[in-house]
């Protein structure tokens, strides 16, 4: 398979870049006209950041799974599509070519049409990174459901939250899964959720770990029973549903500066297109490499870079159920020396933490087939870039360390492998189609260079969040209101002389620790449930693993005795209600917050406790009670 639009020097980039500027709708047009389409567009684009409304090649009918699978069969379809190599070494791996997973995504698309689901029905899924997500993922798309992935590590209450919000009537998910020596009680878990959602008609189960679990009469099927009615049936296909290019493909729920999460809507067309491009883009993908990306299904990351865009370019995708330090830290590298790996794209804190085992690890294994390098999540410290690229890539392989976010879909700022420069702690330059701009706290834009602001982009790309499901001025309000006429991020950056771009961290209320976003309000809300607890206040701090750690003040009530044992309780609550991904890494007992007279609390201050920057507390004449910075300062963990 060739890629017309792949971008193959410096030279063609800067012509690409400015085509996609000056006639973003020709580029865009050239871009799109590759894939399988079963009507062209009757426009490229038509947008409207203030209401907001985007429109890409409206009036296209597709369906993405066509163009992830059925173009393939013909040229690849013997080709493998998905490696799956399974958390235990000792498992026998599985590979399933481009034809095996036709067939099966059509089988589980009849699965789901003999459970009552149609096209513009929610599906959520929570389970772990086995094929048969992949495979679910897929077949939910190419019936025009709207599937929406539950990262296997949120608690109940966080899927109930997601599943309300959704109204999804048909949930899928495993016995349980393996992460490395745990198993997760996936099918307990959900029915803890479903408790609180009565509206869940169907709960298709996946055997995986074979722990014991409840299967209520009428709700709960099983996965490989629901298979053997379809086979029985003698149903070998299922036709793809045509879908309108604006029609939603999923939603996948981030957590934003309030406590309730928000779910960010994609749709078909525009994000098919990006995702596509800007893997084959990004890392250079050549056909027959062999591309490995850590991320869990669960997160932007899977989706559009473990399946949409490599399907769609007809790539071996590699999925892992394990994690990086089990049984040892020579996992990744193991993998890469056992298939053959070219292009590792994975996450600073799995680097990080890494390193910290020394290189016995890594020099027990042949690396010399890895071509590429990537970073994804938070901005990569230059101690972690120079260890991958001396001792990952034996200083022959580029790395691109890309900035983007669940809302944008796809990557917006990186490098291109070997054909843009790079420069470590550096996102670079932006892709095609991507037109940033820095402002100041009035909006006011910031020319030149060797400057820094708040990060914002001009003008729409194929696979721009188009909604927040159910709630459209919730999405108006978080990403197109701050600076009206603009998309904003979220985050500072700094622009260098030459033009390169430095994601510096965010400027809201959410945290990135290692790699995915928490609301601190979240935090707090779930911190706040504690019975003990009167009031909370949570900040991040740099953390040495995760890039940025929770630290979380809190008001007890009355003597909370044993502080430890308080700490444990506090920790164990927000696990329970949110999952063990947003526990505090420090919790600090005070009796008082620092407060405006209208008694907002100044996190500003907090952070710069936190962050042990006492000197940079500043101006605190504004506070009701100055006197409690002293007490904060004083007990600093």
């Amino acid at each position: 398979m060739s890629y017309p639009y792949q971008i193959k020097s410096a030279e063609e980039y800067q012509a690409a870049y400015h085509k996609s500027i000056t006639d973003p709708e020709g580029y865009w047009a050239a871009v799109a006209s590759s894939f399988l389409w079963r009507k062209r567009w009757d426009s490229v684009l038509e947008w409207n950041f203030n209401t907001p409304e985007i429109k890409w090649f409206n009036g296209a009918h597709l369906n993405i799974t066509e163009n992830c699978l059925d173009r393939h069969l013909g040229s690849l379809g013997n080709k493998p599509a998905i490696i799956w190599e399974p958390n235990d070494p000792e498992e026998h791996h599985r590979i399933i070519t481009y034809r095996d997973l036709h067939h099966k995504v059509g089988q589980f698309a009849n699965v789901l049409k003999n459970n009552g689901v149609s096209k513009g029905d929610r599906v959520c899924l929570y389970m772990g990174m086995v094929p048969e997500l992949a495979i679910a993922v897929l077949a939910c798309a190419r019936i025009g459901a709207i599937h929406s992935v539950i990262f296997g590590g949120f608690s109940a209450q966080s899927i109930a939250d997601r599943l309300q919000d959704a109204q999804a009537h048909t949930v899928i998910t495993c016995d349980g899964a393996y992460r490395g020596n745990k198993q997760i009680p996936l099918k307990s878990v959900i029915d803890d959720a479903l408790v609180q959602c009565p509206f869940v008609t169907k709960v298709i189960v996946l055997t995986r770990t074979h722990t014991p679990v409840s299967m209520i009469k009428g709700r709960d099927l099983w996965w490989e029973d629901e298979i053997r009615k379809v086979e029985t049936l003698g149903i070998h296909d299922c036709p793809a549903q045509v879908m309108e290019a604006e029609d939603p493909l999923f939603i996948l729920y981030t957590s934003g500066s309030t406590g309730k999460p928000k779910g960010v809507v994609h749709s078909c067309a525009g994000y098919m297109v990006y995702t596509t491009y800007s893997f084959v883009n990004v890392f250079q993908y050549q056909p027959g490499d062999i591309f490995f990306c850590t991320a869990d299904i669960g997160w932007i990351t899977g989706h559009s870079y473990i399946l949409y865009g490599p399907l769609s370019a007809g790539a071996t995708t590699l999925m892992f159920e394990g994690i990086p330090t089990w049984p040892d830290a020579g996992r990744f590298w193991q993998i890469i020396d056992k298939y053959k790996v070219n292009t590792l794209y994975t996450a600073p804190t799995a680097i990080r933490s890494l390193m910290s085992y020394g290189l016995g690890p890594v020099h027990a294994h042949n690396l010399s087939s890895l071509k590429v390098l990537g970073s994804v999540g938070e901005p990569i410290n230059e101690e972690a870039w120079q260890w991958l690229h001396q001792n990952i890539g034996k200083g022959n392989c580029p790395i691109v360390d890309t900035w983007w976010q669940t809302e944008t879909g796809g990557i917006l700022i990186s490098n291109m492998a070997g054909v843009t420069p790079s420069r470590p702690s550096y996102a670079t330059l932006p892709l095609p189609g991507v037109d940033p701009i820095l402002v100041d706290e009035n909006g006011q834009e910031i020319l030149g260079n060797d400057v820094s602001g708040n990060l914002c982009i001009r003008h729409p790309w194929p696979s721009i969040i188009r909604t927040t499901y159910g709630d459209h001025e919730r999405c108006r309000t978080n990403y197109f209101a701050t600076y009206p006429g603009l998309y904003f991020t979220g985050d500072g950056c700094y622009r260098d002389q030459n033009g390169n771009y430095r994601i510096t961290g965010r400027v809201d209320d959410v945290l990135n620790v290692s790699g995915h976003r928490i609301g601190t309000a979240e935090v707090e809300n779930a911190i706040n449930m504690h019975s003990g607890v009167i009031e909370s206040a949570v900040v991040g701090y740099p953390h040495d693993i995760k890039g940025q750690g929770i630290y979380a003040y809190v008001v007890y009530s009355s003597s909370h005795g044993d502080e430890n044992l308080s700490r444990q309780d506090i920790i164990q609550t927000v696990s329970r209600i949110i999952g063990a991904i947003a526990k505090p890494d420090k919790i600090q007992f005070v009796t008082g917050l620092p407060k405006t007279r209208s008694g907002k609390i100044m996190r500003r201050i907090l952070r710069k406790i936190a962050e042990n920057e006492p000197n940079s507390i500043g101006d605190t004449s504004t506070l009701l009670d100055p006197s409690v910075i002293d007490e904060i300062l004083k007990n600093r963990i």
